[in-house]
């Protein structure tokens, strides 16, 4: 299958794969219509990618090389104990075979590598889809001053796929499947990142560079690592655990804190719970966050019925969303990408390549949220008396988690038909 015009709402990580592989397949014109006008790779978000994910994404061509890692090899599980240790009491250790990007560079390292031929449209809101018949309809609410003779408010245009990338308030997901909306799970992370160099203050030593580490206590848990970024290492940390309990906040519509908007309530809220249940060195290292560094997203998910519908199709977050206990969020956005290209080769037609879609990543997706709701409710929601349990105990409280998983970070993709 050959030409075609392929519209992607959304241009981070998800948008810049999906367009890459419509241009790789054989598109004649793709458009993405991002609507946020800033600089994107100035995100310092850190995430993290397994290291087979990787490897499997680079041979497919979804994950260009050369974009900055830093490797991570075990996971260490600590734990505040009244001890004299300022780092808390190690209870377990596990490999951790994850190498871990900073947003900014990674989306930077997927915009260009885009092909020339993609026409990357920022600042334009798409208001509307539709996609019954043989072919989609966008409308847009502003166009922006790059978007030529399209310019102006309530502009409509066709294609012949339109791809939702637009996150977990998709546009695109409202006309797939009508009703939908993503669910609170009933808790949030606090989430931060600050200069690696602040560390030789509290004693970077302690803390060994190939490590993540995961703070556990009543009620939550804490990821922290380090991640490259543009200016040098970088230290990003995830905090779960219940808000305070206030009708200032109202988390059940889909909303996030962003940085330096966080509310007072928040900042005090974290802040007591720093002094009351992390050990002595992970608070003062949260510590070291700047307030303009340091949001809050809360949880939530979301389980879709299909992912393609007309000439619709739903990508990454807008597909599924998955809590991100399961470290798995960008590399299920370029896998879903990969199976993109894939089907859309082995395909005859529009119709054929938005079932082998659907088949390849419909169930992939569902799997990926049971699995991020039981990590969930066993290290935020229902957590155990982790400083009591043994190492089997503790083995086996996490294969209780996975369910029959090999691992977090996602699992290989099903070979192409």
């Amino acid at each position: 299958m050959r030409g075609g015009t392929v519209a992607v709402v959304g241009g981070s990580i998800a948008g810049c794969a999906f367009a890459s592989a419509a241009a790789r397949a054989g598109a004649e014109r793709v458009v993405v219509f991002e609507r946020t006008g800033g600089r994107m790779a100035d995100r310092g978000v850190g995430l993290c990618v397994h290291d087979e994910r990787a490897a499997e994404l680079t041979a497919m061509g979804t994950l260009p090389a050369g974009i900055p890692t830093h490797r991570l090899t075990r996971r260490r599980w600590v734990v505040r104990d009244g001890s004299a240790s300022p780092a808390g009491k190690l209870f377990w250790e596990q490999p951790f075979p994850f190498h871990s990007y900073h947003w900014g560079l990674l989306w930077r390292g997927l915009r260009e590598a885009t092909p020339a031929s993609v026409v990357y449209r920022q600042g334009v809101t798409v208001t509307g889809v539709a996609g019954d018949g043989g072919r989609a309809e966008l409308l847009l609410a502003d166009a922006g001053a790059d978007a030529g003779a399209n310019a102006g408010t309530g502009d409509l245009e066709r294609h012949d796929l339109v791809v939702g990338a637009d996150g977990y308030r998709s546009v695109v997901r409202d006309a797939v499947c009508p009703g939908s909306r993503p669910h609170y799970a009933g808790y949030v992370c606090w989430r931060g990142n600050f200069d690696a160099r602040l560390l030789d203050g509290i004693g970077a030593d302690i803390w060994p560079c190939d490590a993540v580490t995961t703070v556990c206590f009543p009620g939550g848990s804490c990821v922290v690592y380090r991640i490259p970024g543009p200016d040098g290492t970088r230290v990003n940390w995830v905090l779960y655990a219940v808000p305070p309990r206030s009708g200032n906040l109202r988390l059940d519509d889909p909303t996030s804190f962003p940085p330096g908007r966080l509310t007072t309530e928040l900042a005090d809220g974290l802040a007591e719970l720093l002094a009351r249940e992390f050990p002595p060195y992970w608070a003062r290292l949260l510590a070291l966050t700047p307030p303009e560094d340091t949001f809050v997203q809360p949880i939530y998910d979301l389980e879709t019925a299909r992912t393609t519908a007309g000439r619709l199709l739903l990508a990454g977050d807008a597909a599924t969303v998955v809590r991100p206990h399961n470290t798995s969020g960008a590399a299920k956005a370029m896998q879903d990408a990969a199976a993109f290209e894939s089907a859309w080769r082995a395909s005859a037609s529009w119709d054929e390549l938005l079932h082998a879609y659907q088949e390849a990543r419909g169930a992939a997706g569902r799997e990926l949220v049971a699995l991020a709701r039981r990590l969930g409710r066993a290290q935020v929601e229902q957590t155990p008396d982790w400083a009591a349990m043994s190492r089997d105990e503790v083995e086996a409280w996490w294969q209780g988690q996975l369910g029959g998983a090999a691992g977090i970070g996602g699992q290989a993709m099903a070979p192409a038909p």
